[in-house]
């Protein structure tokens, strides 16, 4: 068997993939690992359990949580909500851990089980691991130690989560929204009731749009991964902004007024600076990754703001936080992670924020963005190379120290293998858009020849 967990939980395919079996064998699993590790220890094991409205999500809720009460687990069934309202009701209802059902930005037919940590954190690796192997020895024959009786969970229905989540991120904004109006595109996902909420309750002018899910269109066409949508409403509407989540909601994009992305580089930038002013930037220190655009790095600097940069993943990220006591990080594609705030990233809440800035200033999204410039980025992805040989081939670093040369200051290489394909990534940034795509193109050819 190959290993379940990737960076993110088990995804795959529902009921292919991801079968109701496979859920209700790794939620037997958890509990009894997360017993063992002392988590629950002197009482009796509570966990909170969210979904996105995806349909497999149903089955997948049935059989996690079947699998938790059968191991005397104790559950909160909290129903559609986004990730990181599950990990704030985890730690706000000390629970002593949390499973989300989703697969966030990928197409309906996929599905995931994400479990958290007491207090709404990632759980560590060594206890994904630990579960991992319990599941695979049980699943071959090994009887599970079953309680009867009252040693079985109690399954609840736990109808305040909406609520007490939805205040909790009103309470989290530094400022009213009034005056503004904002387009909300919910990607037909687990945010469609709570963000339209949070926004109006904080005082914006609200229209949206992908808000209507039926469990079969969650990102379908729509959402942080499909702008189009959001960049016509907001023309249309004659909206300030736009704001885009994921199925799950714990991804933010935006388009200004005039219907131009502002991705999660420009967010943090934004944000950094709002946050430096405020100080509650500690460290005067953002976190990002190796992917983040050269000009956000180039904006900080000038900002006189400290830029820390991992490997590519919201899991890094995060990581490089907690351990150096940092308090915001995030990614291009949207994952923002407000420590003070949240123990993941949290599209609405970075939304609010956002717009928070916005109003506090009286200043357009678009002008605000703009304290950094995007620099042309190109990526290609090379398949059917030995990507464990990028790092070791002489002929690439070559191509690579001559391309760096060329581009001076003003551009960037990053050549990565893929963690889940047999490929690698080539980026490059330039200043000038033909230059980036000439120079990728043309170590593109070099990874083929070198390591094909």
């Amino acid at each position: 068997m190959g290993r379940l967990f990737g960076t993110d939980g088990v995804r795959g395919v529902a009921n292919a993939d991801l079968t109701a079996e496979l859920a209700l064998g790794l939620s037997v699993a958890a509990a009894h690992v997360l017993a063992e590790a002392g988590i629950s220890a002197g009482h009796r094991p509570t966990a909170v359990v969210g979904r996105d409205p995806r349909a497999s999500g149903e089955f997948l809720e049935a059989a996690v949580v079947a699998g938790l009460a059968s191991a005397g687990v104790d559950v909160l069934r909290v129903g559609v909500l986004p990730t990181p309202a599950v990990a704030y009701l985890t730690g706000a209802l000390d629970a002593d851990f949390g499973v989300m059902l989703s697969a966030s930005h990928n197409a309906m037919p996929d599905n995931g089980i994400k479990l958290l940590a007491r207090g709404g954190h990632k759980l560590a690796d060594e206890l994904e691991e630990r579960i991992e192997a319990i599941y695979e020895q049980h699943r071959t024959g090994a009887p599970w130690d079953r309680p009867t009786g009252a040693g079985v969970g109690r399954v609840t229905d736990y109808d305040q989560g909406f609520e007490r989540y939805v205040a909790h991120l009103v309470a989290s904004v530094p400022n009213r929204l009034d005056g503004l109006k904002i387009v909300l595109d919910e990607a037909h996902g687990a945010a469609a009731k709570v963000s339209p909420e949070a926004f109006t309750r904080a005082g914006a002018q609200v229209v949206t749009i992908g808000a209507a899910p039926d469990g079969l269109n969650i990102n379908d066409g729509c959402g942080s991964t499909h702008l189009g949508q959001l960049r016509a409403a907001v023309v249309e509407h004659g909206a300030d902004f736009g704001i885009a989540h994921d199925g799950d909601a714990d991804r933010c994009l935006a388009v200004d007024g005039s219907g131009a992305e502002v991705d999660g580089d420009q967010i943090l930038a934004v944000l950094a600076l709002a946050m430096r002013e405020a100080g509650t930037l500690r460290g005067n220190t953002v976190v990002g990754t190796v992917m983040s655009n050269l000009g956000f790095k180039i904006a900080m600097e000038r900002e006189g703001v400290e830029l820390v940069q991992t490997a590519v993943g919201d899991r890094y990220v995060l990581e490089s936080m907690k351990r150096d006591g940092y308090a915001l990080g995030g990614e291009q594609s949207g994952h923002v992670i407000i420590l003070d705030h949240a123990t993941t990233g949290d599209g609405t809440l970075t939304g609010l924020l956002l717009a928070a800035r916005v109003a506090a200033t009286g200043r357009s999204l678009a002008e605000l963005a703009g304290v950094m410039e995007r620099l042309p980025q190109v990526l290609i992805n090379v398949p059917d190379v030995d990507k464990s040989r990028v790092q070791t081939s002489a002929e690439l670093a070559n191509a690579v120290a001559e391309a760096e040369r060329e581009l001076g200051a003003t551009g960037r290489v990053l050549l990565r293998p893929s963690g889940t394909e047999p490929l690698v990534r080539v980026m490059v940034e330039a200043a000038d858009i033909e230059q980036a795509r000439s120079v990728a193109e043309r170590l593109a050819d070099v990874v083929k020849l070198a390591l094909g």
